[in-house]
């Protein structure tokens, strides 16, 4: 018990360092420390989808000013990447530490949040389909390299991507699975091929749905593309061969300007947000135009070592029923 624990930190380790390395590489990007907290009332943490709850607390010596555990690092990366005066087509890499209470407990979602969050300069010209597409084939190559030299090092792990991931946007998915849900439309697009990278997350669709929730001051999800379709984001979706199902590694896209973040706020009612720091950094020019996302650091390790709960590859708080549960099938969780 004990050395297979020991041989999974090992494991795991390598899948970090590998991909951190070729990550690193592949979108000529900079290693930089993040925070762990922010200050509440400046609109730089992340939102999600507007409604769960955050770690807060008051610090003393700021004279009882409330901080809060940062959800993602999505607004404070773009206003670190203009601080550091990085100039374009490069950016900065964190390691990114979260704690979600309101994230419902499943086999692969805990409480505890670990990523690379990632921030790349653009130019206005950038901010555009065939750049978030070329984005997101260099963070494919990196994944794909990643689980070929997992390959090569713990031979029992099988190499299974395919060569290339396939786009799609969130409205030909609707158009091909109409009577299905957003995530059952998933399933069936992935067992297809294998890997696939969803555009345009976060806006509504014909349908008046949303593929998934997005908050308003970060990707934007409403500006035109082609063939009518809208957004310039998605997630990187990839085929969980011990889970049977579509399994999500990565969410990013191009982030707003200040008309699409004007937009997005009006549709999100949420337009009393421009006065917040941040925003008003978007809306007076003060910000570079930018691509980012956060990749998941315990969910890539458990789809390169096959492992069936993130509580394999990850320390977090579990209910006692499901430990139980889970050891009753020969998993451990750590």
């Amino acid at each position: 018990m004990k050395t297979d624990f020991l041989k999974t930190e090992q494991s795991i380790s390598f899948v970090k360092e590998t991909f951190e390395k070729l990550l690193l590489k592949q979108l000529d990007l900079y290693k930089i420390s993040a925070p762990l907290m922010v200050l509440d009332g400046t609109g730089i943490n992340d939102d999600l989808n507007g409604i769960e709850r955050v770690v807060e607390f008051p610090i003393k010596a700021l004279q009882e000013q409330k901080a809060v555990i940062v959800n993602s690092l999505a607004k404070w990366k773009r206003l670190r990447l203009k601080e550091l005066g990085v100039e374009a087509d490069k950016g900065i890499l964190t390691d990114m530490r979260a704690i979600r209470p309101d994230e419902d407990f499943s086999s692969i979602h805990s409480i505890y949040v670990d990523q690379w969050d990632w921030e790349k300069h653009l130019t206005s010209e950038q901010r555009s389909l065939s750049t978030l597409k070329s984005e997101v084939m260099k963070i494919y190559e990196a994944i794909k390299k990643t689980e070929l030299l997992v390959q090569e090092k713990y031979p029992e792990h099988k190499a299974i991507l395919p060569d290339q991931i396939t786009f799609i946007h969130a409205e030909e998915l609707l158009a091909l699975y109409p009577a299905l849900t957003p995530r059952e439309r998933e399933s069936e697009i992935i067992k297809k091929h294998k890997a696939v990278f969803i555009i345009g997350i976060g806006g509504k669709l014909s349908s008046g749905e949303v593929h998934d929730g997005r908050a308003p001051d970060y990707d934007d999800w409403t500006t035109s593309t082609v063939n009518g379709f809208k957004g310039l984001n998605g997630d990187i979706i990839v085929w969980h061969p011990e889970l049977k199902s579509a399994f999500e590694l990565s969410s990013m896209g191009i982030r707003v300007d200040k008309d699409a973040l004007v937009k997005q706020l009006e549709i999100s009612g949420k337009s009393s947000r421009k006065e917040l720091f941040f925003h008003q950094q978007i809306l007076n020019d003060k910000l570079t135009q930018s691509i980012g996302g956060g990749i998941g650091q315990s969910r890539l390790c458990m789809f390169m070592l096959k492992r069936k709960h993130i509580g394999e590859v990850q320390v977090s708080l579990w209910p006692e029923s499901i430990r139980n549960n889970m050891k009753n099938q020969g998993v451990f969780l750590m």
